[in-house]
């Protein structure tokens, strides 16, 4: 069996370089990593990942936490294209992911807890942030590497990566205003969501710095979902005096929206033009092909997995909150010109 002492004497190092090129630590120079892991493959080493977690008292393992059930989750290509960011670096940097997922947060706590205090994982990532979130509450508290796809007010010292979603939904709702809409409804996720919260603000602002009504059943709240758009169409377009624009909190949402327009008869976006978030790939796809606001899922990933991994081996942060920049994808969902009443 060939052990760490005959690859460090091939590739003419020490035992603690090749074990620390096999930790990846960050000290090591880029070409002596790649001279001793070309050893390694040649000679066919494979380090034992239980004495090697022993002796370090790391798992080179990080944990995912789904904010909801994962038949739900997977429904969302959001969460996809997240996922992708966050492997890509994680497995670039050598670290194997866990994911899990709760029914409920007191069945998210235990399991997260077990996850902690059993030191079975090296760092979490929360793939969403909730307003008084118990979790967020917990990790803070025993000092655990974290970082927060979201942000969270309450907890400075928690590392977060984020979009700047109240100037988003501020973006998304002028550009609907500079097309000549005055009725601008939203549908919103649920309000227990930092992200929801952000972008009814962005919202809001947006009508009250031009002087447009905010009208409160012109909002409707539900999940990220389809049906959740789907069913706020059929409430939304019932009403006596209905929007002509819509910002959607997110494109699956919206592909549910436009699913509720065409089975009522209406024409986006001749009857209603709409505004979503994310651009996933089958926004494009859509007829009509939807406005979304670009968030960087991809980046939002990777960065939060980046600057884990950095947290877990510098065990120090050089900034707390990183925000990726977001920017409008205008398509025919909102490309229509209403006319300004005199």
């Amino acid at each position: 069996m060939v052990t760490i002492k005959d690859i460090a004497k091939v590739a003419g190092v020490s035992p603690s370089t090749v074990s620390r090129v096999v930790s990846n630590h960050p000290r090591i120079s880029k070409e002596t990593s790649q001279k001793v892991k070309r050893i390694m493959e040649e000679m066919g080493y494979h380090p034992n990942v239980m004495a090697k977690s022993l002796v370090s008292k790391t798992t080179q393992t990080l944990a995912i936490v789904l904010p909801r059930p994962a038949e739900e989750l997977f429904q969302d290509f959001f969460f996809g294209e997240l996922l992708r960011g966050i492997l890509a670096q994680s497995t670039r940097a050598g670290y194997d992911m866990l994911l899990t997922a709760a029914t409920s947060p007191h069945d998210e706590s235990e399991t997260v807890s077990r996850l902690v205090f059993g030191r079975r994982v090296d760092g979490i990532i929360l793939l969403s942030s909730r307003v008084n979130d118990p979790l967020i509450d917990m990790l803070d508290k025993h000092k655990f590497p974290t970082v927060l796809i979201g942000r969270t007010e309450d907890h400075p010292n928690i590392l977060s990566v984020d979009n700047n979603n109240e100037q988003a939904a501020y973006d998304a709702t002028m550009h609907l205003i500079v097309q000549g809409h005055e009725r601008i409804g939203f549908v919103s996720g649920p309000p227990t969501l930092t992200v929801a919260q952000d972008r009814m603000q962005g919202y809001q602002r947006a009508l009250r710095e031009t002087g447009l009504p905010f009208r409160s059943e012109w909002v409707v709240e539900g999940e990220f979902l389809q049906q959740s758009g789907y069913r706020a169409m059929s409430f939304l377009m019932g009403l006596p005096e209905r929007p002509s624009g819509l910002v959607v909190i997110d494109d699956v949402v919206g592909f549910g929206v436009l699913r509720g327009l065409t089975e009522l008869g209406y024409k986006v976006p001749d009857d209603l033009s709409l505004v979503s978030f994310n651009n996933i790939a089958l926004s494009e796809l859509a007829q009509p092909p939807i406005s979304s606001i670009d968030i960087g899922t991809y980046q939002l990933g990777y960065t939060a997995s980046q600057i884990l991994i950095r947290l877990i081996q510098e065990e120090n942060a050089h900034q707390t909150r990183m925000i990726i920049p977001h920017r409008l994808i205008v398509r025919e969902s909102s490309i229509h010109t209403v006319a300004k009443r005199s």
